[in-house]
Order: structure tokens, then C-alpha cells, then sequence
């Protein structure tokens, strides 16, 4: 099993988008007993994705709750460097 961030990265290579809840749904199943399985870390590990350019963010809306829900993307580069680094 690879490291939840590794995870997260790896699985933003495979959608157009998504936010930490949409992480959440896909990769419940392996790491939904992890510590930092919360949309706040996972959030934490987005941003840091896109401070060190692997992801951008691509929009924001507000949730039901009326929660601001940030939305981000593997750009090409980006992509190309986790799956360079990131091997299945």
C-alpha cells in the first residue's frame, strides 16, 4: 500500500478535478482508517501539492453546508511528475 499522500497524488492523475471529499469517496476503502483521512488534512496535502507546482487549483464552489469546497488538477507537468515519481 503506498502512502496516503502518495495515494492522493496518484488518484489526481486519474480526474479532470477534485476535492478533498471526492478523495475521500474514491480511496475510503484502503485508507479510511489513516489519522489524516479528514477532508482538513487532505486539503493540507492539495495545497501543498500546488505550492510545490504538481497541482493548481481549478475552481471553488460552496457545499450544501455552504463550506467553501476547493477543487484542484494535475496540470501536464505536474502529472507527468507524479506518475515519474509515483509508480503504480
Amino acid at each position: 500500500m503506498k502512502p496516503l499522500n502518495y495515494a492522493i497524488l496518484k488518484f489526481m492523475t486519474t480526474v479532470e478535478d477534485a476535492c478533498a471529499e471526492d478523495i475521500i469517496a474514491a480511496l475510503r476503502n484502503i485508507y479510511g482508517n489513516f489519522k489524516a483521512f479528514t477532508p482538513k488534512a487532505i486539503t493540507e496535502t492539495l495545497l501543498t501539492a500546488e505550492v510545490n507546482g504538481l497541482l493548481e487549483q481549478s475552481r471553488c464552489e460552496l457545499d450544501a453546508n455552504g463550506e467553501l469546497r476547493l477543487f484542484f488538477r494535475a496540470h501536464t507537468e505536474g502529472a507527468a511528475a507524479i506518475n515519474r515519481y509515483i509508480r503504480e
